[in-house]
């Protein structure tokens, strides 16, 4: 009995050492394997790694002219367990800072609320972007300053200030993006919007690494190995945009003293060759330790410049959907280019045209001098063509057959399968929309929406989507994606739109004789036959909106546009003149009306600040 206890206490005794020894075991392996901090103490003592960051890739336009390079630019970084003895007067002196500045500083590194990736033993960034004049003072004398160093960053540089909205900003990452992406760091820079954001992994490059051999002081004694595990960095591949660079200047030029948006497309390709938005700002004031103040007064800015209204900013298309609307009524058989309808000028009823002109109307016609009442009763003989059935079924049947073949034009969705930085949907408003807002499927016909045959109403449209439905008519029936990567994948993505190629010779002329005849004359290009649309769109905040679209030259276009230019009144007054000066730029390589490029700039439209 006394043996087996004696023999049951030994074996108690080895599974409490055994046990012992086992946790022993798994915190040694915590500590030195799973725990980065007791590795990062001792790595410390004898190294110091300095990240090297790579120069982002380089943006060019189309003819491969130079528009966003790199600037050297420097970081004040730390190593907390490595500060001593510091004079901090002088510090702060040397970097032209003040002492509250210092101890806010540190008292933020030290956060673990705000820098979640804190340790004294790792490097820390103190302060980010300097210039070389800012950091000259400080150089020659970090080796007072134990615990901090200096490491070379670079700088966006502009070559222009011009296409703030279409390049984007740099900006420092959030916790979200460090914690969704290992390649990032707290105090690292990446694009925020624009191509920037949307091609950040191919601009950003792989970041390397230094490592330096400490002495048993912390002394920096040189390279490790003779730099033989130093890791270089390796620079962002550079980028060629679609757009044109002069072409861009000129239309930004053409827009001062302008609210509203132009965007230009080479038909044949998608490819982007002009994008504004105005108001804008010069790309380069987003740059360096200014940012944060200049991007603030941007965003309280009442005109809203950070706003790309090419992309963002909705409208009534008015006069310039009638072209649209023109192949899709006689898609769906309701009209041809026999058909007539009556005008009476300011007295038709329920939609009243603008001016007086010939009656009846052909659709030649209606195209070249706009004709609202000819447009309504297209639209209205064609949705009620068959009747509307029991509880409108019919009606509604032809409706949203019309939906579904404007829409196949680019309108009433974003284009997701480009490289566009934030879009506006727009509005091509459904059935189920009418039934809602009616609460009735038999609450509404063709006359409770008479405003859409002509523009108006619930259908919104973005300018780039304009400009897009003229590439599409340009093609006789087919987009590829406007993009602003020149890249010859983006050629494979074609969207076919619901028009046979019969119907769109006659919209074409009508579009021709805009510029012979119509409103548009006082714009053409001598010896140069394009297609162009007049709009004046509504606008409930005042003056209408006056939009241009169209496109040249009529046979094998090479450029496509929409013009919009807020709160101005007449198409033709306003946006036409800029339509037709980036036609001639464009295909001409120069212009040669200066007076009109000069009487251009120098008009100013007064307008509302407003939601948009």
């Amino acid at each position: 009995m006394i043996n087996d206890t004696l023999q049951n206490r030994r074996y108690v005794i080895a599974v409490i050492i055994s046990a012992v020894i086992v946790l022993y075991v798994l915190r040694l392996f915590t500590i030195q394997i799973i725990e980065s901090k007791y590795k990062e103490g001792a790595d410390s003592n004898a190294f110091l790694k300095k990240t090297q960051f790579p120069p982002r890739g380089l943006i060019y336009d189309r003819k491969h002219t130079l528009m966003v390079y790199n600037k050297p630019a420097y970081d004040i970084a730390l190593i907390m367990r490595e500060i001593h003895d510091l004079d901090t007067v002088a510090f702060c002196k040397a970097l032209s800072i003040d002492k509250s500045y210092f101890i806010n500083r540190i008292a933020e590194i030290k956060d673990h609320h705000r820098n979640p990736g804190y340790s004294s033993y790792t490097p820390q960034l103190f302060m980010t972007q300097l210039g070389i004049e800012d950091i000259a003072t400080i150089q020659q004398s970090m080796y007072k300053y134990p615990g901090f160093y200096i490491q070379n960053r670079t700088l966006r540089e502009y070559a222009f200030p011009s296409a703030a909205h279409v390049l984007g900003s740099i900006g420092e990452v959030s916790q979200k993006k460090i914690d969704n992406d290992d390649y990032y760091n707290q105090g690292d820079y990446a694009g925020r919007d624009g191509i920037e954001f949307t091609y950040e992994e191919q601009l950003r490059g792989e970041k390397g690494v230094e490592i330096l051999l400490r002495d048993a002081k912390g002394r920096i004694k040189g390279k490790y190995e003779n730099g033989k595990e130093d890791i270089a960095p390796k620079a962002g591949l550079n980028l060629t945009l679609t757009l044109d660079a002069q072409l861009q200047i000129l239309a930004e030029k053409l827009f001062s003293g302008k609210v509203g948006s132009v965007v230009a497309i080479e038909p044949a390709t998608g490819e982007i060759l002009a994008m504004v938005s105005n108001p804008s700002f010069n790309p380069s004031i987003l740059v360096g330790r200014q940012r944060s103040e200049n991007y603030m007064q941007l965003v309280n800015d009442p005109t809203k410049p950070l706003m790309n209204r090419a992309t963002q900013a909705q409208y009534s298309p008015g006069s310039s959907f009638k072209p649209l609307q023109a192949l899709v009524l006689q898609q769906m058989d309701g009209i041809n280019e026999s058909t007539m309808f009556a005008c009476n000028g300011p007295e038709s009823s329920p939609i009243k045209c603008t001016h007086h002109h010939g009656s009846p109307v052909s659709l030649l016609s209606a195209i070249e001098q706009s004709c609202n009442p000819y447009f309504w009763n297209a639209f209205r003989v064609t949705i009620e063509k068959d009747g509307y059935g029991e509880k409108n079924a019919i009606f509604r049947k032809n409706y949203s057959e019309w939906v579904d073949r404007i829409k196949s034009f680019g309108l009433g969705s974003k284009f997701t399968d480009g490289d566009i930085y934030e879009q506006s949907r727009g509005n091509i408003p459904s059935e189920k929309y009418y039934n809602r807002v009616y609460q009735s499927v038999t609450g509404w016909r063709a006359i409770t929406i008479r405003s859409n045959s002509i523009g108006q109403g619930e259908v919104l449209v973005t300018p780039l989507q304009l400009a897009n439905v003229m590439s599409a008519i340009a093609n006789e029936g087919y987009y590829i994606t406007p993009h602003l990567n020149k890249c010859d994948s983006m050629l494979k993505k074609i969207h076919q739109c619901k028009v046979d190629k019969k119907y769109f010779p006659i919209v074409y002329e009508g579009m021709s004789r805009v510029f012979e005849y119509g409103t548009a004359r006082a714009s053409k290009i001598e010896g140069l036959d394009m297609c162009g649309k007049t709009g004046t769109a509504d606008n409930s905040h005042g003056k209408p909106h006056s939009i241009f679209v169209g496109f040249a030259p009529r046979v094998n276009p090479k450029i496509a546009i929409a013009v919009v230019v807020e709160n101005a009144g007449f198409g033709s007054e306003y946006a036409a003149p800029i339509f037709s000066l980036l036609v001639e730029q464009y295909l001409q390589g120069k212009i040669k009306r200066v007076e009109l490029e000069d009487r251009v700039t120098k008009i100013v439209t007064n307008y509302n600040v407003q939601e948009r």
